[in-house]
Order: C-alpha cells, then structure tokens, then sequence
C-alpha cells in the first residue's frame, strides 16, 4: 500500500470531515504546546543568522491535513514569538509558514480559512505579517532549499509509515497476540527506515540552530500489542461482523494492513542518536482520551454517545483507506462504523480508552 496514494483524510466540511472531526487532533496540538514554548524560546536566544535578526522567520507545518488545526499551530507559534519580542523589546520579523501534505490533501478547504485567519492575527498581534502557503509532497523526501526553515512543526503524522512494510501476509489489520514476531520486526524496521529519512531530508533544510518540534502516537512499553491498538482490534471486530454478513470477504481483510507504526520513547532516541543531525532537546509521553469531549469527572458519562464521536473521528481519518482497498460504497461504510461504534461503546463501558503520544523536541547541530 503506497502511502502517498490512499492516505489523505475526508476532503470538505461534512458531517465526516477532517475538518469537522479533529477537534482530538487540537487536543493534542493544545497538549505539546509547552515544549513548542520552549522550543521558540531557546531558538530565541540561540539560533545562528536567523530569528529574530533576520527579517523573515520561515516555519513548516508537516502533515497539515485539511480544516483549521494547521492555522491554530501557526496562530499559537506568532503569539509566542509576539510575547518574545515584547520581552525583550524587539522587532517582530515577518512569516512564512509552509503547509505540507500530501498531494490529495484538501488543501482547498484550508486555502478557503487563510482570508479569516489574516484578519484574526492582524487583530490579535498587532504589526504582524504572514504568508501562508501550500507545499504539496511526501514529508519523507526533501521539500524545502537548503537551510530555509527555522522551525518545523508535525503533529499526529509521524506514526504513519511510508508504507506497508513488505512480505506482511496474512495478517491482521495491524500488530496483535495472533501475528508471528516477523510482522512486528518489520513495522518496527520500516518506522526505523522512514524516520531516520525523515531526520535526513530535514537537517539539510534546517538552519543550525532551528528546532523541530513532533508529535506522534507512542506507546510507553516494550510489549507491542498493549491498549495503545485497543482501538484498532475493535474496528478489526467490525470488519468480522462485515464478513459473517457477507458484506466483505476474508482474503480482502487479510490483505490488509495499516501503515501505522506506534514507537516507545527510547527507539525515537536510539534513531535520532544513529541518524546524527539533531539533539533531543526535549522528549516527553502524554496520554489523551479516545473522546477529547469525555469528561473523566462526568457522572453521567454516555458510552454509546462517546463511541459514535470516536468512529466519526475516526472515519475521517481512515475512511478513503478502506474504501480504496475494500471498493465499499457508501452503505457499507455507513455500516461498518455503526458496528464500530457499537464495539467501541461496549469497550467504554468496560475501560475508558486512551491514546498514548509521544511528544519530542529537536535542535539542529
């Protein structure tokens, strides 16, 4: 399964959208958001030839999606840097902030944001100038000149592979206890591979100095089929009820995988240290609710509810992936995320789930 092709999240602001459906997503963008802080902070005070000397501070947002979560990361990071620069009493430099995905991203919908997001930073930050654009492409590869960038940021994108790993028959949709220790061994060696692409491509795009500021799902021990999948073996379930209604076929669920990948924090650590461009500056381990609306104090707490806003989150993620490899039209999906919804409500009521990330902070040598 090539990446570049099936993985891009439900296009416009419907009921399913990206757009509509990501509010976990700003959860975790608000999360990170101390180590962004400090990340800007140390740049501030830090960086060689560039911010706040020079008179345009280039940022990148990789892995943007559509909706408006990518303009609230660049919000946030003019603020920061707005609060800087009036502590220290200098002045504020001009932005450009690059947002990347891949080319079938909706792009159209963000575009369709910047006219208000101008108009909200001119009221929130006086004198400030930003200049948005699109770069479309895969993050694995290079997107920018040499040393253009001064901060990079990416949130919830680094978990997803480049690809299927290779020679995976057989399988489930992602790791579990049934798979044999080859199907892990590959998944764990494909995130090795791509992310240590990834640091490359980057540190030649990156002044020295510059900070990249990731944050991805994690899991925070060794075994790994823990509770950080729990969410995927219940949309596996779902497919099974799909399949005794002979609404799909078993070869077609056997074939496929997920290209998602969930790392612990010292093999992120392990790969930058052989990779060799940056320092960790900063890594930490945070856990979110599958429901970003739960209210772990509510007494009232409405499982069946809280599963449809997880499959709804959910399906805008993943549906153009299943319907690219399944060939479902709309009925069934519908169906398919009823039943998820469904198993997901079953697993609340039981245990509340979470979704482990892994938040890091790197300084370029």
């Amino acid at each position: 399964m090539a990446r570049g092709k099936l993985l891009h999240m439900n296009a416009g602001n419907g009921e399913c959208s990206y757009a509509s459906c990501s509010t976990l997503q700003r959860k975790v963008i608000e999360k990170a958001k101390p180590v962004l802080e400090d990340a800007i902070k140390k740049m501030f005070n830090n960086i060689t030839g560039g911010f706040p000397k020079s008179s345009c501070f280039n940022m990148a947002d990789l892995g943007c999606s559509s909706g408006p979560n990518t303009l609230f990361t660049v919000s946030n990071i003019i603020k920061i840097v707005q609060v800087l620069c009036d502590e220290k009493s200098c002045k504020m430099p001009e932005f450009q902030a690059y947002l990347n995905d891949l080319p079938d991203n909706d792009f159209n919908t963000i575009f369709k944001l910047i006219p208000s997001f101008y108009r909200n930073l001119k009221e929130a930050v006086d004198g400030a100038n930003c200049f948005v654009s699109g770069v479309p492409g895969t993050f694995y590869e290079r997107l920018f000149p040499s040393k253009r960038l001064h901060l990079v940021h990416s949130s919830y994108s680094l978990h997803w592979l480049s690809q299927v790993p290779e020679k995976i028959e057989n399988n489930n949709i992602y790791i579990t206890r049934t798979s044999p220790p080859q199907v892990f061994e590959a998944y764990m060696k494909q995130f090795d591979k791509d992310f240590s692409r990834f640091l490359q491509v980057r540190s030649e795009e990156i002044v020295t100095g510059g900070h990249m500021v990731l944050t991805f799902m994690g899991r925070s021990i060794p075994d790994p089929y823990g509770s950080h999948s729990a969410h995927l073996d219940l949309l596996s379930k779902s497919f099974i009820d799909l399949i005794h209604e002979g609404l799909t076929e078993q070869a077609k669920l056997d074939s496929f995988h997920f290209p998602f990948y969930a790392p612990r924090k010292d093999e992120v650590e392990k790969i930058v240290q052989m990779e060799g461009s940056f320092d960790v500056d900063t890594i930490k381990f945070f856990k979110v609710n599958w429901d970003e609306s739960d209210n772990a104090d509510d007494i009232c707490f409405d499982a069946y509810s809280s599963g449809k806003n997880i499959a709804r989150s959910m399906r805008s993620v993943l549906e153009q992936m299943l319907v690219s490899h399944f060939q479902f039209g709309d009925p069934v999906v519908d169906y398919l995320f009823e039943r998820y919804a469904y198993h997901l409500a079953c697993h609340l009521l039981v245990q509340k789930g979470k979704f482990s990330n892994i938040v890091i902070s790197l300084r370029k040598k």
